[in-house]
């Protein structure tokens, strides 16, 4: 029996939505009903704009003093640490996430981020003088843009939310959060009690759980000053045609093909276990996951032995289970989307583990970690974003050929590069183009910012360059 929602958190209360429409959400592993909530319509969207907008004109929030934003913010945080574990679980039944992935990153890592961005209200002046080269000097006011359009995907749904609401808030502005139904809706629920407990005041943060639809008419609406998104990058490319028609600032984290370099100095058993971290993090289910293996010519049939024997070893279960390596995908039409690359890689290539549905488990949506070797970079499943567990092997003849193949992506988001020499490593890395790339694994970083290039996004997230996202700046010349 699953828990169902009744109403929107809009306006810092529980309000009725406007149409009767609900979304189920399904247990990932099991296929079982987990709850259900009501889905927002336009008129709720209004409503939630409608109540950011009020909160960023007539409340005190923007006005706050930076210390008092910084103790909100904190208080927040304070209620998300009183429900991790029910944030963790909830997230690791609807999209699949080993539960010990969850509590890190959906629970202390994102908890984190709120507090690094807390304390960044607390420490961001509002003005700075700098010198003028005419006049007396220049005053440089910074102020928060106004309600945020915060729409967030189903892979990492309490993080990327958090990167987008924590900024957001240490600017002073006021967010609309759109969820990504119908996996991941009820945690949302989660961190509205928690906004709800904090005492946050009314209207700072709203959630509408929509569809596509939805997001698209929060992208346009009247009421956004700003927009940031994470998702897959034909949704941002509609996006950004609509932000720009509108002059709207837009940040968009999106799609990635990354490569593992592992270099021909490589001890397999020393990085195996931060190489399965990059390659198989969230089942695949990661946008800067390191699809694309790349070994060096001269060791490659036993890189790929030593990779495939280890996949075809992972144990695939239920994601509660703290022993399971693999857990099911998020919903049944993503795994069929999975299976579809999977019968193109044995067309273009050579199946070495995986490929098919783990025997004994009739239920939940499981596939096989996967690996595909001997193959070009040009193969499809080389190219496109599959966003599932599996990998490609591919050969290269040296640094700058191995180089070479990595940037030969549409995407630029994330990278490792494995080696027993970490200045060669590093050395390596800068070549790469990419936003972010890992030496021997792939350590986020919470204070330094995150995002891509190419097919991969506009902006950065994380780090205190996120807060200019959401801030405006204004010059006030002093004469003399």
């Amino acid at each position: 029996m699953g828990v169902d929602r009744g109403g929107l958190f809009i306006g810092g209360s529980w309000v009725k939505p406007s149409t009767s429409n609900r979304f189920t959400v399904l247990n990932a592993a099991t296929e079982e009903v987990l709850g259900s909530v009501p889905e927002a319509a336009e008129a709720d969207v209004d409503r939630a704009v409608a109540a950011a907008r009020d909160c960023f004109d007539n409340s005190e929030w923007a006005r706050l003093s930076p210390a008092d934003r910084a103790a909100a913010m904190h208080r927040f945080a304070d209620e998300l640490e009183k429900r991790v574990g029910e944030l963790s679980t909830t997230v690791s039944q609807e999209n699949g996430m080993p539960i010990g992935l969850s509590e890190m990153l959906e629970g202390s890592f994102a908890i984190g981020m709120l507090r690094f961005y807390a304390d960044l209200a607390g420490s961001t002046p509002t003005e700075e003088i700098r010198p003028s080269q005419i006049g007396v000097e220049t005053v440089v006011r910074r102020s928060p843009m106004g309600v945020a359009a915060a729409i967030v995907p189903w892979n990492y749904p309490v993080l990327l939310a958090i990167s987008k609401i924590g900024p957001a808030l240490a600017a002073g502005c006021t967010v609309v959060v759109k969820p990504s139904p119908p996996s991941t809706v009820l945690d949302c629920y989660v961190l509205a009690d928690a906004a709800e407990a904090a005492e946050l005041p009314p209207g700072v943060i709203n959630w509408v759980p929509g569809g596509r639809e939805i997001g698209a008419y929060l992208v346009r609406h009247p009421g956004v000053n700003k927009v940031g998104f994470t998702g897959s990058t034909a949704a941002g490319r509609s996006i950004a045609t609509v932000c720009a028609g509108l002059l709207r600032p837009v940040t968009l984290e999106l799609g990635g093909k990354s490569a593992a370099i592992l270099l021909d100095d490589v001890d397999m058993d020393a990085i195996w276990p931060n190489l399965q971290f990059v390659t198989f993090l969230n089942n695949g289910q990661t946008c800067v996951m390191c699809s694309r293996v790349l070994a060096p010519a001269s060791r490659y049939d036993e890189i790929v032995d030593a990779v495939a024997s280890r996949v075809s070893s992972f144990k695939i279960g239920d994601p509660l289970d703290r022993s399971v390596e693999i857990g099911p995908l998020a919903f049944e039409g993503h795994r069929e989307r999975v299976e579809g690359y999977i019968e193109k890689g044995k067309a273009e290539a050579r199946l070495v583990a995986g490929g098919g549905r783990p025997k004994g488990l009739d239920r939940g949506w499981f596939v096989e970690p996967t690996v595909f070797a001997y193959m070009s970079n040009s193969a499809t499943i080389a190219q496109e974003e599959i966003f599932g567990p599996v990998v490609a092997i591919i050969p290269y003849d040296d640094e700058q050929d191995a180089v070479r193949i990595a940037n030969d992506s549409p995407y630029g988001l994330g990278g490792s590069v494995f080696s027993a020499d970490v200045e060669r490593a590093k050395d390596v890395a800068r070549q790469v183009q990419t936003g972010t790339i890992g030496v021997n694994g792939y350590p986020v970083a919470i204070g330094s910012p995150f995002g891509g290039v190419k097919d991969s996004g506009i902006g950065r997230e994380f780090g205190p360059e996120a807060l200019n996202n959401y801030l405006n700046l204004k010059s006030i010349y002093v004469g003399a």
